[in-house]
């Protein structure tokens, strides 16, 4: 097949496709005696499971994963999405154990950054990192101006947490920006933004069997697996 018949098919451009193959995640082709690339329906099976996989997993994953099957590392491969797939899990816990302590808000309870970074498993230098990003807020008290924070910006870390596995797109900025600005105490719009975050990791788990669907189709045309 020619290059412009399986972009025209799969509704990308050329470029997209020798993108691609510069990244190494699709065999190099053949070349015709003057020099035009010959993909093949296995070429074809690996773009069309790059499409499939990226937007649930990631062009980071996607690119590892496929690099393994060309080696034919059928186990390595599945753990790289093994793993991703266990970070789904945590988002979702994650989650979760925002929800538990929307309950606490109320609370006047004060918490250096060492409580916050035990009670969300976060480390302190990412808590420092997202203060200084404008996603955080602290107060400083005491003779050695020590941070501390209050209920409500634990549950803005919970959130960032749980938005650490997304794959990059508008929308996650326009989610993390809209936590930059969430007013202090505005437990309304707390509330919406778990919810939006909650949909987008369900979301990502559909894409993700969308995208393995496709890979099991490729495996078995290269015949991996029986």
């Amino acid at each position: 097949m020619r290059p412009i018949d399986i972009a025209r098919k799969l509704q990308i451009s050329t470029s997209t496709l020798r993108s691609y193959e510069a990244r190494g995640i699709v065999p190099s082709p053949q070349r015709s005696s003057s020099g035009y690339r010959l993909y093949t329906d296995e070429h074809l099976a690996y773009f069309e499971c790059i499409l499939a996989m990226s937007p649930g997993f990631g062009m980071d994953i996607t690119s590892a994963v496929l690099k393994k099957i060309q080696l034919g590392e059928l186990d390595s491969a599945l753990w790289i999405i093994n793993k991703a797939q266990v970070g789904n899990y945590e988002d979702k816990a994650t989650i979760q154990q925002t929800i538990v302590f929307l309950d606490h808000l109320p609370s006047k309870r004060m918490m250096t950054i060492g409580e916050v970074a035990t009670e969300t498993n976060v480390p302190p230098s990412t808590i420092r990192y997202w203060e200084k990003e404008g996603y955080l807020t602290s107060i400083r008290e005491g003779e050695n101006n020590y941070r501390l924070y209050d209920m409500f910006q634990l549950l803005k870390v919970l959130l960032m947490k749980s938005m650490q596995n997304e794959v990059y797109s508008e929308e996650s900025v326009r989610i993390k920006n809209t936590m930059k600005k969430l007013d202090l105490h505005d437990i309304q719009r707390m509330k919406q933004l778990i919810s939006i975050i909650q949909e987008k990791v369900n979301k990502r788990n559909h894409m993700q069997l969308q995208g393995l669907a496709f890979l099991d189709q490729l495996c078995k045309k290269l015949k991996l697996y029986s």
